[in-house]
């Protein structure tokens, strides 16, 4: 008996152990390190050396945003990693180390910063031009690459010295990290790559970096925040359900700590409460809602004509902490392929699967909507999309109009679950009822009166 049972127990923890290596492997969500709509986006951090000193060589450092639509926002990022010796930082055009740091060892001269692990923020607008350099000074707020990729990087330059002064002395920096404004980056090692060659103004020569490394981030929304940070909402013109945000999505009222508490829209005091902590604090103060979340997304769909289907597309902000500047809306629908008309937003494509057009990257127009107010009664944009029909595909059963994903400002948002959608009702217009169904009815209702006749 013995001889039987021990194989049987063998396979039986051999199965036990790949179960829970595949629940392991299915615990990872696309909010951890891996966004499936923008499988090739980071943040890369390029070091060029333009020339060697005395003690060391003078650097530029360019942070590009290679993501299609998660940009950096106000108060901006901070750059910081640790000398691999004992480098300081001698002086810096285009940025500013936030700690000078110990420096009583020198005498006469001293440095911008001594600490072994610095963190440099980018200057202020206004910053006299003494002190700027290329692509500077904006407050560290960097723009997405899809959405403004000309105001996609952030530079400053650095003079090190107590450092190598060649190829072969230099010590690349390491434990690099990245806040944009906060948590959420992971940044790899430095690694040399081939030197950056640059264009004069003229366009008449090219220069080259004496020698260049890389460093590349990855963003997770699992390690920027504990909660979600936005919610989406359905309705449509044939139900008259409105499908709210699932309720506690980002929070519950009442434990509301986590997230910075809430404020009921109609009392007395809510203008001194949200002067006194002032626009763009990090620590949300929100409105009192079901769903306690900072940003909801409302999808309407509002007419039915027999080439086209029009939707309305909100969002609302219960932040009385935060002004979104340059926001973005970011949807997944198969009908995308398909889009006429969006009135009142920017569009663009986003293809991250070559052959397949359904995700659009949407945001405001400049100096009309792309600044999302704070929480109150400026404190939505909206607008309005137009789609042409594929009759092959389109169907308003079972959900198909609403959006499979939806993404604000690179994070993504709750939809409500599938079976809380708006459904087509029993004849629910007159394009959607079958012309059989009709007469059927019609002949029920003679021979129901012909029987009572």
């Amino acid at each position: 008996m013995g001889f039987l049972v021990s194989p049987m127990m063998s396979l039986f923890s051999k199965f036990t152990v790949l179960l829970l290596f595949v629940l392991w492997c299915a615990s990872f969500t696309s909010t951890e390190a891996y966004d499936p709509l923008d499988p090739t986006g980071n943040i890369t951090i390029k070091w060029d050396i333009i020339s060697w000193t005395a003690d060391g060589y003078v650097a530029v450092v360019t942070i590009y945003n290679f993501q299609q639509y998660r940009h950096i926002q106000a108060p901006g990022w901070s750059l910081g990693w640790t000398w691999a010796k004992k480098e300081v930082i001698w002086s810096m055009l285009g940025g500013q180390a936030t700690d000078q740091g110990d420096c009583s060892k020198f005498k006469g001269n001293v440095p911008h910063c001594c600490k072994k692990s610095p963190t440099v923020v980018d200057l202020l607008p206004g910053t006299p031009y003494n002190q700027q350099t290329a692509n500077c000074c904006k407050g560290g707020v960097i723009s997405s690459w899809a959405q403004d990729p000309a105001n996609a990087a952030s530079s400053f330059q650095l003079s090190v010295g107590s450092a190598g002064t060649s190829n072969k002395t230099v010590r690349l920096p390491k434990n690099f990290t990245l806040k944009a404004p906060g948590p959420g980056y992971t940044c790899a090692r430095a690694k040399i790559v081939k030197p950056t060659r640059f264009m004069s103004t003229d366009k008449r020569r090219i220069t080259q970096a004496l020698m260049t490394w890389n460093v590349t981030c990855t963003y997770s929304q699992f390690l920027a925040q504990k909660t979600p940070s936005c919610c989406v909402s359905l309705s449509s013109f044939y139900n008259d359900t409105i499908v709210p945000c699932p309720k506690c999505t980002c929070g519950c009222q009442r434990n509301n700590s986590d997230s910075g508490g809430c404020v009921d829209p109609n009392a007395p005091h809510l203008a001194s409460v949200v002067s006194s902590l002032g626009n763009n604090n990090p620590m949300p103060l929100v409105q009192c809602t079901s769903h306690m979340c900072p940003i909801r997304v409302h999808w309407h769909v509002k007419l039915n004509y027999k080439q086209y289907w029009r939707v309305k597309v909100t969002i609302t902000n219960f932040n009385y902490n935060m002004n979104y500047t340059q926001w973005n809306l970011v949807v997944q629908h198969p009908n995308f392929d398909n889009l006429t008309q969006s009135f009142s937003f920017n569009y663009q494509s986003l293809s991250p699967y070559s052959a397949i057009n359904d995700t659009a990257m949407l945001w405001g127009v400049k100096f009309y909507n792309d600044l999302l107010m704070q929480a109150g009664r400026s404190g939505n944009v909206q607008s309005e999309l137009l789609f042409r029909k594929d009759k092959s595909t389109f169907t308003f059963d079972k959900g198909w109009a609403f959006p499979r994903r939806i993404y604000f400002n690179g994070d993504n948002c709750v939809m409500p679950p599938p079976d809380a959608y708006p459904w087509l009702p029993n004849a629910s217009s007159r394009q959607l009822t079958s012309p059989l169904m009709l007469m059927i009815a019609f002949f029920s209702v003679l021979a129901f009166l012909y029987g009572y006749a």
